[in-house]
């Protein structure tokens, strides 16, 4: 019975350990590269097998960096979705600045326009500018 366990252990672990071998990804190998791993597995079946699960199988937290050959779309680019942040927040400031100088503006002329109509008017009474429709009293044709 032993002489026929031993052997077939033997197999499913050199089997199992070269068929993970074969499915792993050359960038995830550790130790030494993917195709010295399968000599070794080859040449030294129990011996192999077992340096490869404790020494050459990637670790569960071993990834393969994500190398993106091809264009990412905007909506999935970080760094794109952060200069169209940062491009909104200037246009908003730029026209809040906009609307704040408008209003300056504005505040700067009413006071000369409002001291210009008080000194037109308090002196003529009831004049009016050429063309007003509705006047009366101007002998102007219209």
């Amino acid at each position: 019975m032993l002489r026929v366990v031993v052997p077939i252990v033997i197999l499913v672990v050199f089997v199992y350990g070269l068929v993970d071998l074969i499915r792993t990804d050359a960038r995830l190998t550790r130790g030494i590269s993917k195709t010295a791993w399968i000599f070794v597995q080859i040449l030294l079946p129990v011996v192999g097998a077992t340096l490869w699960f404790l020494l050459g199988r990637p670790r569960a937290t071993d990834t393969a960096p994500v190398a993106y050959s091809h264009p990412v779309a905007p909506d999935d680019d970080p760094e794109f979705l952060r200069n169209l942040e940062i491009r909104r927040r200037n246009q908003t400031e730029a026209a809040r600045l906009k609307k704040l100088k408008d209003e300056l503006d504005a505040k700067e002329r009413k006071p000369d326009a409002g001291n210009a109509e008080a000194a037109g008017t308090a002196g003529t009474g009831d004049a009016h500018e050429p063309g007003d429709a509705g006047t009366q009293g101007t002998d102007e044709v219209k």
